[in-house]
């Protein structure tokens, strides 16, 4: 008896304790989620504290496990710091809390969080990026029919594309209109009024901007966009030629974004009120102003600001006679253009939508498919409930029925696969020769061929290692791209082909993969072009005080192979000795400075004028006499007959 009463006594404690350990938790998490609400609450008004908050209930949820709790936590300070215009800070909170929301499977936070992320690359001026994540938090929101989402998504998508002045911005645009309508949310109306307005400004349409920007700030009176939409307002007064009132509205701005703490507009209206005082010719107020606005631009790191704010500080100055200034930001304006929208950029954007729309057809061809299974069950079903006659003559209407469908289902789905057919054929055309394309295509693997005579250029920069070493991650990758771009740019002026760059090192060919007599002139002029261009980028590199990169190009004419290799990423390469011999052209010659091969001069020295520089000694080929391109013969050019080089006494002999 005493036995029982014991083992009783056990399982009411048991039972106690368990229901006490899970009240307990219920409380513990309710006080996660009244913590995280209390932050979100303080996001506008006090960033900072709402970071603290949040750290709380991250540190309750990871000690409950309460996952969700935490994700959110993480996406709180995130959201904090991005008040404060921390955004490398706000990307590190956000990434741990995608991580915790992909491991739930959480759809909805997923695209929660890969919008927030895409909002920051676009700030920033990183469009490539910026649209990738954008677009995949898109797709997931119209899975999971979140409006919010499917809104938000709509607008970065929108400004992303409105930067490079496409189209598809208004498009995107004009989706989440009816969408923000519906849902009611008037700041959410406020921010896709205020962007549709910005788009018709910017496409000279006025009369359809204003009352966009007007209905944005009745939509919602007192938010951050509401100082957007002023800042638009004077824009188009300054565009009026209406001073007071353009004036007027920049000031409004300016007063509402200290009023809410967004740096962002606040700098928009000091841009805006500089461009009043241009107009009205006040040169030395607009400055002043200007100078404000390049300052926090540069602090938030919102490049195509500063693009903005350095051509108009370039008009400022030249209207000063302040010609040096005035050269010097032209210089910064045309710099941070490049590296805003090039080709490559551009290409890289369009890829990213072709994707997003070619993953949406699939979805509906898998849906098509679905939904004639479907249908091809129900005939079944109903042949069994008739009769041997009525059986018969219902057979035969479905079949024709069935055959009709599946024609038109079949017809839908080739015009599909034949548009998409267009799209990568134009896709891979941007990424190899014609020739090679095509002969993918017909034959499912491209020849390698061989070129009697093929132009080899190599260029490198000279003691780029330890320069680099003084350089971030960040600045390193940013100034080989500035380069590399306007590399491209020349090549594909001179009608040659870019082959591969290996670290610091550029290399393109001419005369291949269709042969031609010019090449070699061709080269030479790029080559001179490219080290033109390296006088500008090193001058600019002076006046920010970093130390130049100084770049040497070697170039050598002779017999190669071509063909493509790899199997699931193509890549069109050359070899041969001549590939050989342009290198040692290079790393033999001088910074600032063409090095040619004999075999080059002979081609070329009817039209440019070149210096012997003494012979190389190379391995398995012998003595290679080195000439120095000095000028286009007739082309009067006084730096180059001032720095004739000196021919080499000795033979330089390399392994």
């Amino acid at each position: 008896m005493l036995k029982r009463l014991s083992c009783l006594l056990v399982l009411v404690l048991f039972f106690c304790i368990t229901a006490a350990a899970q009240t307990a938790s219920r409380e513990d998490t309710a006080t996660v989620n009244h913590l995280l609400e209390k932050s979100k609450s303080l996001f506008g008004e006090d960033p900072v504290k709402a970071i603290d908050v949040s750290r709380e209930a991250q540190r309750l949820a990871a000690k409950l496990h309460f996952q969700k709790g935490e994700a959110v936590a993480l996406k709180n300070i995130g959201i904090g710091y991005y008040y404060q215009q921390k955004y490398d800070m706000a990307l590190n909170y956000w990434h741990q809390s995608l991580a915790i929301f992909r491991r739930m499977n959480d759809d909805v936070g997923i695209s929660n969080l890969l919008n927030n992320i895409s909002a920051v690359y676009k700030d920033r001026g990183d469009d490539v990026k910026a649209l990738d994540f954008c677009l995949q938090a898109l797709k997931l929101a119209e899975k999971t029919k979140d409006t919010t989402r499917i809104i938000s998504s709509l607008v970065t998508a929108a400004s992303i594309y409105h930067n490079t002045r496409d189209p598809k911005a208004l498009d995107y645009l004009l989706k989440a209109l009816p969408l923000s309508k519906a849902k009611g949310d008037q700041r959410t109306n406020s921010i896709v009024l205020s962007n549709l307005g910005e788009i018709y400004y910017d496409e000279q349409q006025d009369d359809k901007a204003l009352p966009y920007y007007k209905e944005a700030i009745v939509a919602d009176s007192s938010s951050a966009q509401v100082a957007f939409a002023y800042n638009g307002l004077g824009k188009i007064y300054l565009r009026k030629k209406a001073y007071d009132a353009a004036l007027h509205n920049h000031q409004k701005a300016l007063l509402l974004s200290e009023k809410v703490g967004d740096q962002s507009q606040q700098m928009r209206a000091w841009q805006g009120i500089a461009n009043v005082q241009l107009q009205e010719g006040n040169y030395g107020s607009a400055l002043t102003y200007l100078q404000r606005a390049e300052a926090r631009a540069q602090e938030l790191g919102t490049k195509v600001d500063l693009r903005d704010i350095y051509q108009n500080l370039s008009l400022a100055y030249s209207k000063t006679a302040d010609y040096r200034n005035a050269y010097l930001y032209q210089s910064k304006y045309a710099g941070i253009k490049d590296t805003l929208y090039n080709t490559e950029s551009l290409k890289k954007l369009g890829l990213l939508n072709f994707d997003f729309e070619l993953s949406k057809k699939e979805d509906q061809i898998k849906l098509l498919t679905n939904e004639k299974k479907l249908g091809e069950v129900q005939v079944q079903k109903e042949r069994q409930a008739k009769t041997a006659f009525a059986i018969g003559v219902v057979l035969l209407c479905l079949i024709a029925f069935i055959i009709f469908r599946g024609y038109r289902h079949k017809e839908k789905i080739n015009k599909v696969l034949d548009r998409q057919r267009v799209q990568i054929h134009t896709l891979l055309n941007n990424i190899l020769p014609a020739e090679v394309v095509k002969e993918l295509q017909d034959y499912g693997h491209a020849k390698p061929r061989s070129y009697e005579r093929v132009s080899v250029l190599f260029s490198d920069f000279r003691n780029f290692t330890m320069i680099a070493e003084k350089m971030t991650p960040e600045e390193l990758v940013k100034e080989l791209n500035i380069c590399f771009v306007a590399f491209d740019n020349i090549i594909e002026k001179n009608k040659l082909e870019k082959i591969k760059t290996i670290g610091d090192a550029y290399m393109c060919a001419g005369g291949i993969p269709t042969a031609d007599i010019s090449h070699p002139f061709r080269i030479v002029q790029a080559a001179m072009e490219i080290q033109a261009y390296m006088k500008t980028f090193n001058q600019r590199r002076k006046d920010e005080g970093h130390e130049p990169l100084e770049m040497r190009i070697g170039i050598h004419v002779g017999p190669v192979v071509a063909g493509v290799v790899g199997k699931k990423k193509y890549a069109y390469d050359i070899w041969g000795n001549t590939v050989n011999i342009a290198s040692r052209m290079e790393s033999n010659g001088e910074p600032g400075k063409i090095n040619i091969s004999a075999a080059t001069y002979e081609l070329v020295k009817e039209k440019y004028v070149c210096t012997h520089r003494g012979k190389l000694y190379a391995k398995n080929v012998g003595e290679i006499d080195m000439y120095f391109v000095q000028q286009e013969i007739g082309v009067p050019d006084e730096k180059a007959v001032s720095e004739t080089a000196e021919p080499l006494d000795d033979r330089i002999y390399v392994n």
